[in-house]
């Protein structure tokens, strides 16, 4: 199958980050704000999944048909969507939203695409906080009551927590209060990102 290269055709592996948070952590927001002000492109396992469903591919009913029979997508198949977007989108720093979602998942992502994440943002969020917030944007979804809510958490942090375990033994988990209010998880997360972004400035401008 092949690594995944940056579009450039320089032959250098792209950037990943994995943001990992549970339902109602506010992640999709903080991506949103670091899209913005560091250049990532954003992303979501979620968001290609639904697009090839809705593409009406070949591909796209076969995912369909394992959703509505309540089965897991293989993780092959999410890989291959996320490994295309980033050979397209010819950004060379990407923000992976929402996956890996388990050990399995991360561990097919590296093979496949011979990409170890830069870090891991982790957006920790108690369990009351965002049931408070998920009850409280109650957008019509159908997902959000205090039931589905409970569950939704319960298989993240099962599923996922094994991961982020993976990651802190190798010193990549980035950990943000993600309880705090909006502006205020930013300026953490910018904490994280700037001194990055300096570093580039200074190698590019080649001062020693």
């Amino acid at each position: 199958m092949g690594s995944v290269d940056a579009a450039n055709g320089s032959g250098k592996k792209p950037t990943v980050i994995f943001v990992l948070g549970g339902p109602g952590s506010g992640k999709g927001t903080q991506c949103a704000y670091i899209v913005e002000h560091y250049g990532y492109t954003h992303l979501s396992a979620g968001d290609l999944l639904r697009a090839e469903i809705k593409s009406g591919s070949e591909n796209g009913t076969m995912i369909q048909n394992m959703i509505k029979e309540g089965k897991i997508v293989p993780s092959e198949v999410t890989i291959k969507l996320l490994q295309k977007a980033i050979q397209e989108n010819g950004n060379d720093k990407f923000l992976i939203d929402g996956f890996p979602r388990n050990e399995e998942n991360r561990a097919a992502f590296e093979k496949v695409t011979e990409i170890e994440p830069k870090f891991v943002l982790f957006f920790d969020c108690p369990e009351e906080e965002m049931e408070k917030r998920l009850l409280g944007r109650n957008q019509g979804r159908e997902d959000d009551n205090i039931e589905t809510i409970r569950k939704r958490f319960k298989v993240f942090l099962e599923s996922s927590l094994p991961v982020i375990h993976y990651y802190e033994a190798k010193g990549k988990v980035r950990k943000i209060n993600a309880a705090k209010p909006i502006e205020a998880v930013f300026e953490e997360v910018k904490a994280i990102f700037s001194p990055e972004a300096e570093k580039v400035k200074l190698n590019s401008c080649a001062i020693l």
